[in-house]
């Protein structure tokens, strides 16, 4: 009996390439366009990004939920990109106040680039 040491989570591949360098360019370009990170000091809208993220791949149920898991990572959120968990009225306040649209725009931008992998995969079958 051999140890399974390799752990398939749910969303790995879609969290971990949305954290690459070419996605974090896309979405500072973004961010120029929508102005969201004009009011706020130190949440940002990759930040945001980060925490809704790991929320839903998580399987979270509130923000308090997410927040409270960010934070047992500790040390291991430089992974995600992040310095520190962020708290719970900052992560609730930014996503109440702040616009979806870059978010929606930056899906799409993920749907264009996840496209040309897609239809690949289909004439391979």
């Amino acid at each position: 009996m051999s140890k399974d040491i390799k752990k398939n989570l749910v969303g790995q591949l879609v969290f971990k390439t949305s954290n690459e360098n070419s996605s974090k360019r896309a979405i500072h370009l973004l961010v120029r366009q929508c102005g969201s990170d004009r009011c706020y000091k130190t949440f940002f809208s990759w930040d945001q990004l980060i925490v809704m993220l790991f929320g839903i791949f998580s399987r979270c149920d509130s923000m308090g939920e997410v927040c409270d898991g960010m934070r047992a990572l500790a040390g291991k959120l430089n992974y995600l990109g992040m310095d520190c968990a962020p708290s719970k009225s900052t992560a609730g306040d930014a996503l109440r106040d702040r616009d979806n649209e870059i978010f929606k725009q930056y899906y799409f931008a993920l749907i264009k680039y996840f496209d040309h992998f897609c239809r690949s995969a289909e004439k391979k079958r």
